[in-house]
């Protein structure tokens, strides 16, 4: 399962999506830390298919976890070659130009 949060600013419509599983952690990779806030990621729990149509509507993309980068991916929404991992987590963001 995973959690998104919404945000609408303007014209612009942010998600922020996470694996469930994360929400609270801290991710550490060397002195970098990530924090997955739930404050920021902590809304409603969503299916794919409910992704699917956040990514669709989306302007901006924040989103860590294995579930719901690899559907982004497989969207065509983001490319794999500019994914970061953190601690072996797959993160990525994505802006769209309108």
């Amino acid at each position: 399962m995973m959690v998104a949060k919404r945000y609408r600013m303007g014209e612009e419509f942010l998600v922020a999506v996470c694996d469930k599983e994360l929400l609270g952690k801290t991710l550490k990779e060397g002195e970098f830390s990530f924090y997955v806030s739930p404050e920021f990621y902590g809304g409603e729990e969503i299916t794919e298919e409910e992704l699917k149509n956040l990514l669709t509507d989306a302007t901006i993309a924040n989103l860590i976890g294995e579930k719901c980068v690899s559907l982004a991916i497989d969207m065509g929404i983001i490319d794999e070659d500019m994914v970061l991992f953190i601690q072996g987590v797959p993160h990525a963001q994505m802006v769209r130009m309108l």
